[in-house]
Formats: structure tokens, C-alpha cells, sequence
């Protein structure tokens, strides 16, 4: 090995444990006080009844684990949006499981956490899976209600997609495992089965306080709303446990006796592992997002066997397409090509760069995968696609349009990982949040902006420096690299993964040797929902 691949290899395992640092803290919730008052209840916590629930020995994809890092300081802050969610197995069967963590604020509801519930229940929907709620949460987060309410994408539609679900067909099983109240209320009792916890589950529109205030009566929370008069009373929900154990393993009862789904039909065989070593990755992947590195290396090293059938090898070398396996799974591979090449018409192509041949070439490869019900495996490192004047004569913009154009309206699940950079509309092409991947994650190393940090600050500056100078403040050239300083700092900052992960535009943050277990769950997934519509890309200029 030479002494740039050691040192990039260095470089990226500190990004991956860096990653998993901060993962260790988040974890934590609301921290040890917080999950001292819990246990004082005799309740697990939120990750506790997660990790008891699914399958001993299986893998978990955790879906959001960075949701709401670094937002609502001014509250306290809100650990993985104080919800967990993802996919695991129970009882053999791969399920959607969402937990509220009342560590966090008792499990209120803030902005993220309503965006990420429904997250899950996109997924849910999606990939026609189970899901299941271990509801304990105070309800909205009142100081923020007025971003969480009344639109379309807040608290409310959460619930018009639990009587979606149900009109779909799939499985809502709930566990009211601690408070349960307000508008929340209705998640549970809009699910298939609702079971309850005696002495720390409870369920009503409003607690006892708001009741005297409201109507004048005194009654306790567990008179107005516990596992009694909900089992025996109301007959508002199904099943009364005694504790939190008892409940999970009702619920893991239940779902073993669940019939299966109708399938997808993927392909899938014997799993295999690369035979090129997969830890070589963390060398071949450079320190900076401007320098070359060839995307072949890190596409065999992801693939069973490291075999790669390449589609139109010598043709549009800047995006490379091919279909391979992943732990088994048929797949076909559209990634980004980072080194310079010299094409057979001598021209040179510089590297993460989508020009008008490689978008032609990826246009077609996607509407071949449709054809052959192949899930698509996009692999992001891409600056944009090529401008000047030469590539506007070309029709670049009408041959990006038709990759575009084949991306929105794939059938096919779409699954996207941003390796590096993830710019402008090369983000769009390549099938970035906006074009429903199944799911998306991104390395430590992603970038996802407009564009680089440094083009960007150059022009933000200029039209900055421009518009002092229109009021009369003299810019002289130390002021204008301060400037440009504090905006190449700022944009530098909302480029990370970990800003794009706390609000949710990418799923997560995984270490590269993660990549194949994300592949393979989600195709999994995804063959529980048959394709019911028709590829089809309607106008299309050519």
C-alpha cells in the first residue's frame, strides 16, 4: 500500500468513528437523570424495548438516529428528533418500529419529530410493511405548536396516514407503554390493535388538570384514562399487560402468527462477499472532495464476488452504470465516475461531472433496469453537470432533463448514497431525497449543497461586496477576505452530513462497510410491495 492510501485510510475510519461517537451520545437521549425517572416507573427505555423487540442476532436500520442534532438549543434540544425509528425484525418478519423516547421533554412532539414519524410511515407505505408504535409521549411540544399543527406535512397527518395504512392493508399494531394524550391519543386507537401497560400506560383527550379546568371534575389520569378503564370500560384498546416486557412479547406473539405478503418478485441468490476487500475502501476514498479517485474501485468492493456486468463501458465514461449483487440481489449500479478521462473523441472529462453522453447513457441504463424489474443502486459523488458553451450546444440541458425525467418516474425502488459531493442539480439526477429513493444515506465524507463551498462563497461575497459598495461603504481587500471567510465557514458548516441528517434530508450517516447491509434490507423491504404501476416517461425530448 502506498502512503496516500494509508493516509486517506486513517482519514476515513476517523470520520467513521467520529460517526459513531457521536451516535454513542445520542443514544443517550435526555440523558442519565432523565432515564434514572423512567426506570423509577418501572419502565425500560425507548432503545431498551426496541432492542428486546426485534430478533436476537438480526441487523437493525435505524432510520433518523441524527434528527434534530444541533436544533432547538434554546429548549433543550431534541436527541434523535426523541423518537426512534427504523427497520427490524420480530418475530421473522421485517416490521417498521417507532418508540418514543420520553427522556427526551416526556416524549413530546417537536417539528422533527413529527417529520420523522412520518418518515417511517412513508416507508411503511411504501414497502407495504408492518409497523408499530411504542407510544409514550406527553403530546405537541406546546412553545412550538405553531410549526408542528395545522399544515399538511404536520402532527395532523399523521393520523390520515394511520387510516390510510389501514385502507392499504397494513398491520398497525400499538403499545401504549407510558402517557398517551390530546391529538396523540388517536394514533393508537387508529391502529388495528392497541394494547396498554397497568400502572404507567394511559390514554385520553385530556389529563385530569385540564379537566377540572375545562369541566369542573376532579378524577385521577389512571381513573380518566388507565389500563383498566380502557380494557374494561371503554374497551378502547385491546390488551392489558402487566409491564413493558409483557407487552413486547405480546406483540412479538402476535406478529408471529402474521401471514406473509405477496412479493415483488426481485431476483435473489446465494449471497456472496466481494471478493476484493471491502476495508480497502476507507484508502481508496480521497481526503478532499476535489481530487480524483476511480469509482470502479469502490463499486467492485460493494458487490458479490466483485462482479460487474458495465453497461456502454467506452461510452458517457463520466457516470458508471453496470448491474451486479448485493447479498444476493440483483441490483443495477448508476455511479458517479471521479476520475479524469480522455473519451475516444479525445476530449477530457473531468471527474464527478455529468456530461451529455454519460446522462444519455444513464437514461437508458435506468429504463433497462425498469424493463427488467432490477432495483437501481445510485452512488452520488457529482459536482453538477457540464456547462459552457460547447456543452449548452450540445443539448446538455435536454439530456439532463431526460435522465431527470427517468429518475421521478422509475417504478423500480431507488436506493442513494452520498459518497461525496452532491451538487446542484446533479443531486436531482442522481436521485437525491426529492426523487423518493426507498432510502438514502450518506458516508462521513458527503457533501450536499447548491454547490462547492468555495464557488459559492466567491459569488455570495462578490454580490455582498456589491452591495456595500452601492451604499457608499468603501470594501477594500482585507474586508473582502474576511468576508469571504465567514461565508465559506458558514456554507462549510450547512454542507456536512450531519446538517443534512438533523433535518432529515438524508436517512442517516453509516460507515461505508455498512452499505451492503442497507442495500439488502431495503430490497428486502421493498419485495413486500409488488410494482402495481407501468413504467412510463410520458414527454420526453430526444
Amino acid at each position: 500500500m502506498d502512503i496516500e492510501f494509508n493516509k486517506y485510510e486513517d482519514i476515513n475510519k476517523q470520520l467513521a468513528f467520529e460517526v459513531n461517537t457521536k451516535l454513542k451520545k445520542i443514544y443517550q437521549g435526555g440523558g442519565e437523570k432523565a432515564a434514572a425517572k423512567q426506570k423509577e416507573k418501572g419502565k425500560m427505555l425507548a432503545r431498551e424495548r426496541v432492542a428486546y423487540l426485534i430478533d436476537k442476532d438480526t441487523n437493525w436500520l435505524e432510520v433518523g438516529a441524527f434528527a434534530g442534532d444541533g436544533l432547538y438549543a434554546e429548549h433543550g434540544g431534541c436527541p434523535s428528533g426523541g423518537v426512534i425509528t427504523g427497520i427490524g425484525y420480530v418475530s421473522g418478519r421485517q416490521c417498521v418500529i417507532v418508540a418514543n423516547d420520553a427522556t427526551v421533554k416526556a416524549g413530546a412532539w417537536f417539528p422533527i419529530t413529527a417529520k420523522k414519524n412520518l418518515r417511517a410511515q412513508e416507508i411503511a407505505m411504501e414497502n407495504r410493511l408492518p409497523i408499530i408504535y411504542l407510544v409514550d409521549s406527553a403530546g405537541v411540544y406546546l412553545p412550538l405548536q405553531e410549526e408542528i399543527f395545522a399544515d399538511k406535512e404536520h402532527f395532523g397527518r399523521i393520523f390520515r396516514n394511520n387510516a390510510l395504512m389501514s385502507s392499504m392493508g397494513i398491520i398497525q399494531i400499538s403499545a401504549v407503554m407510558g402517557s398517551c394524550v390530546a391529538g396523540g391519543a388517536y394514533l393508537p386507537i387508529m391502529s388495528d390493535e392497541a394494547m396498554i401497560v397497568e400502572g404507567t400506560g394511559s390514554v385520553f383527550l385530556a389529563g385530569s388538570f385540564l379537566v377540572k379546568s375545562a369541566i369542573g371534575e376532579d378524577v385521577d389520569n389512571e381513573t380518566l384514562g388507565g389500563a383498566t378503564t380502557h380494557c374494561e370500560i371503554s374497551g378502547v384498546t385491546d390488551y392489558k399487560q402487566p409491564n413493558d416486557r409483557a407487552c413486547l412479547d405480546s406483540i412479538r406473539n402476535i406478529m408471529g402468527m402474521t401471514g406473509d405478503n405477496v412479493k415483488a418478485g426481485f431476483d435473489r441468490t446465494k449471497p456472496s462477499a466481494p471478493k476484493l476487500n471491502v476495508n480497502d475502501i476507507y484508502g481508496i476514498l480521497p481526503d478532499n472532495r476535489e481530487k480524483a479517485y476511480d469509482m470502479m474501485e469502490i463499486v467492485l468492493r460493494l458487490l458479490d464476488n466483485s462482479e460487474f456486468e458495465e453497461y456502454k463501458a467506452g461510452y458517457g465514461q463520466s457516470i458508471i452504470c453496470g448491474l451486479g449483487r448485493v447479498d444476493g440481489w440483483a441490483v443495477g449500479i448508476v455511479a458517479n465516475q471521479r476520475k479524469v478521462i480522455k473519451s475516444k473523441k479525445g476530449e477530457m472529462q473531468f471527474g464527478g461531472v455529468i456530461y451529455s453522453d454519460s446522462a444519455d447513457k444513464a437514461t437508458r441504463f435506468i429504463m433497462n433496469c425498469n424493463q427488467k424489474k432490477i432495483p437501481l443502486v445510485f452512488l452520488q459523488d457529482v459536482t453538477g453537470f457540464m456547462v459552457g458553451s460547447r456543452a449548452e450546444q450540445g443539448g446538455i440541458i435536454k439530456d439532463g432533463a431526460k435522465m431527470v425525467n427517468a429518475v421521478a418516474n422509475s417504478v423500480v425502488p431507488k436506493f442513494t448514497f452520498v459518497i461525496g459531493n452532491s451538487y446542484g442539480a446533479g443531486n436531482y439526477a442522481m436521485c437525491g431525497k426529492a426523487y423518493d429513493p426507498r432510502f438514502i444515506y450518506a458516508w462521513p465524507s458527503a457533501k450536499i449543497a447548491v454547490m462547492g463551498a468555495s464557488q459559492a462563497a466567491k459569488t455570495l461575497v462578490q454580490m455582498q461586496a456589491a452591495g456595500l459598495r452601492a451604499m457608499g461603504e468603501d470594501i477594500n481587500q482585507p474586508k473582502e477576505d474576511e468576508l469571504l471567510k465567514e461565508t465559506t465557514d458558514r456554507y462549510n458548516a450547512q454542507t456536512t452530513p450531519y446538517y443534512a441528517a438533523a433535518r432529515l434530508w438524508v436517512d442517516g450517516i453509516i460507515d461505508p462497510l455498512e452499505t451492503r447491509t442497507v442495500i439488502s434490507m431495503g430490497i428486502e423491504a421493498a419485495n413486500h410491495a409488488p410494482i402495481e404501476k407501468a413504467f412510463n416517461v410520458g414527454v420526453i425530448q430526444t
